[in-house]
């Protein structure tokens, strides 16, 4: 992540499909899932293939799931989240 989340609005962040608390993707997590992403392997829990890589992104403590991070802001829309869990080669630490 190029610029450290605040750790206020990190704590106060949750999943909205599970309520899990979220923590910032790792640089080789982030690079495991726009490998995959690039590869057309990526999906939302919509089942839409994503088709940009993140720059940034928080994951569910449970790494199922993972939110993309757009300008410096959390895109927390359920629907846009990013099934992970899933995904082969992506194991979240």
């Amino acid at each position: 992540m190029p610029n450290p989340m605040d750790k206020r609005l990190l704590d106060i962040l949750c999943c909205p499909i599970s309520k899990q608390p979220l923590r910032p993707l790792t640089r080789s997590e982030l690079d495991a899932l726009n490998r995959a992403i690039g590869n057309g392997e990526a999906h939302t829990v919509a089942n839409a293939t994503v088709s940009s890589a993140l720059a940034a992104g928080l994951i569910t403590s449970d790494g199922k799931r993972v939110y993309r991070i757009d300008d410096d802001i959390p895109v927390m829309l359920a629907d846009e989240a990013i099934a992970v869990a899933q995904m082969e080669g992506f194991a979240a630490r």
